[in-house]
């Protein structure tokens, strides 16, 4: 038990720096996952994900603290417990963000995280149908494919968004994200590709690297200011996996920070109250947290979605018999069809919201569609400015944080989402939209096209999670800063963290092709540094 790296936690980034780690054969790696095997045949089918959130063996099942700015609610926040990580659990949505994003992270002081500096990760990563260019990438182990699947009512809508003055994009991870298209997906010939699937599932047999799953991490061992192993349980065996060169975290942005925490280093009050020595006082761990926030106008429509396609046993039959013999029809179905990246003000540079156009809706996130046909218009800002931050609640591993969420904390945050419930709205008002439409089911009438505290006040009332916590242990050099620029935790050698965590500030998208970006980028630093 005794390897040259060790990686905590396989998920999107885990699995990346990993199989870099490996590839040259100079270097033993032990990748170590708290969940299982990712055996589940729902992980692999692309709308598995409406199975495998909520599942006590796949998902964490992690809840946030009652939220001021959401009227008071509490929400669940799914991440992926499994080989794979969320990549095994999400919707598939494969998205970069735009290169303004990063060059802010240059800017910030992170060097090496410019956009030419990403460019290069990402293409090495991905293995695009349209082929390899000057901005994609042809022959990475990650597939990325365009969707499978159409519904009219979210065709329309996509037209619509032209008539209403915004642009069509073809590819918004190439050149420019501005503009209403289709999502992007990690998956190939119709079955997922997760982080698992493309970068440890082809190497299984590699000899110098060991993929350890059902092992809990309880902290990082700490012998004369060096990171030398981590202390796990498996099952109700304590065993300790040791570490010749480096402990890298890709725990994510919740786990890590937890295991930072309960190693010694973090707020040193919080620690302090939960019976933890402070080895170090960085006070950054667990704050900055950030996330997206979506609101989600439905439309009652007339052509056929999920909603109604799905209502009987023997329709769910043929859908999976098409599934069975063509990889094609609804069970291909992302999170997501269309999108759109668009600008609530004429004078921002870049768009400041995102659309996820989805053929069924349904009164909350993970309960039943509805019983008549509609499509979901979902929103939410890219950039907020308001952050949370996550807490121990004790000294157990098994013990979840205290989250603190923040959400729509800030008047540009609050005006954003409702401006963007504002454009959603004005877009189902131009053709053909408009005739497909019958009548607008939420916000529904009770709620002004142009009462903001209405809108505002209907968003807090029913917005959730889009599922992307980022940058609760930030890059950077200020003193809430928790990693520096080659991602070495600040106060300790012989440590890092490689996944979303590591944000200075979100990126404006989805998280997942990030976070894989972030494993191949630390891969980069970590092999650089062991030279």
């Amino acid at each position: 038990m005794e390897f040259d790296f060790v990686v905590v936690g396989a998920g999107s980034a885990g699995c990346a720096l990993a199989h870099r780690l490996s590839q040259s054969g100079k270097y033993s790696v032990a990748l170590v996952e708290a969940g299982g095997r990712d055996r589940s045949p729902w992980i692999h089918i692309p709308v598995g994900y409406f199975k495998t959130m909520g599942h006590p063996k796949l998902d964490w099942q992690y809840v946030t603290e009652p939220d001021p700015g959401l009227n008071g609610r509490s929400i669940k926040w799914p991440r992926g417990k499994v080989l794979g990580g969320c990549s095994s659990v999400n919707g598939l949505l494969y998205v970069r963000g735009q290169k303004e994003d990063y060059e802010q992270w240059r800017q910030l002081g992170n060097v090496g995280w410019g956009w030419d500096d990403v460019l290069k990760c990402f293409k090495r990563a991905e293995s695009w149908e349209g082929g390899a260019s000057d901005v994609r990438g042809g022959d990475g182990p990650l597939s990325v494919s365009a969707t499978r699947l159409s519904r009219h009512a979210v065709d329309t809508y996509v037209e619509a968004a032209q008539q209403a003055g915004y642009p069509y994009n073809g590819d918004y991870n190439s050149e420019s994200q501005e503009g209403m298209g289709y999502f992007q997906l990690t998956a190939n010939k119709g079955q997922r590709c997760s982080a698992a699937k493309a970068y440890l599932t082809p190497v299984r047999d590699r000899k110098n690297l060991s993929v350890l799953t059902g092992m809990v991490t309880k902290k990082v061992l700490i012998k004369e200011g060096r990171a030398v192993g981590i202390d796990v349980m498996q099952g109700n065996v304590q065993k300790t996996v040791s570490a010749r060169r480096e402990v890298i975290l890709s725990a994510g942005a919740i786990g890590s920070p937890q295991l930072l925490m309960l190693s010694g280093y973090g707020p040193g009050q919080n620690l302090t109250e939960n019976g933890i020595e402070v080895r170090h006082e960085l006070s950054g761990v667990g704050q900055n947290l950030q996330d997206h926030l979506q609101a989600r106008p439905v439309f009652k429509c007339r052509s056929s979605t999920i909603n109604t396609e799905t209502n009987s046993l023997w329709k769910q039959a043929i859908i999976a018999l098409e599934y069975a013999l063509k990889r094609t029809g609804p069970m291909t179905m992302a999170a997501s069809l269309g999108t759109g990246y668009l600008k609530t003000r004429d004078e921002l540079a870049t768009p400041d919201i995102q659309f996820h156009l989805q053929p069924f809706s349904t009164d909350k996130v993970g309960t039943s569609t509805h019983p008549f046909d509609a499509f979901t218009a979902s929103v939410l800002q890219l950039r907020p400015e308001s952050a949370g931050h996550l807490e121990l609640s004790s000294s157990n591993i098994e013990d979840h944080p205290i989250i603190h969420p923040n959400y729509l904390s800030t008047p540009l945050d609050q005006q954003t989402i409702v401006d963007g419930i504002k454009i959603a709205r004005r877009i189902a008002g131009f053709e053909p939209a408009r005739s497909e439409i019958i009548e607008e089911y939420a916000p529904g009438k009770s709620v002004g096209e142009n009462d903001d505290e209405a809108i505002l006040d209907w968003a807090r009332n029913t917005a959730t999670t889009i599922y992307h916590p980022t940058g609760t242990c930030k890059m950077g050099n200020d003193q809430m800063a928790v990693v520096d620029s080659r991602l070495k935790v600040h106060g300790v050698d012989g440590l890092r963290v490689a996944d979303a965590s590591i944000m200075p500030l979100i990126v404006s998208g989805n998280t997942n092709a990030p976070a894989i970006m972030i494993g191949e980028r630390a891969s980069d630093f970590i092999l650089e540094d062991a030279a």
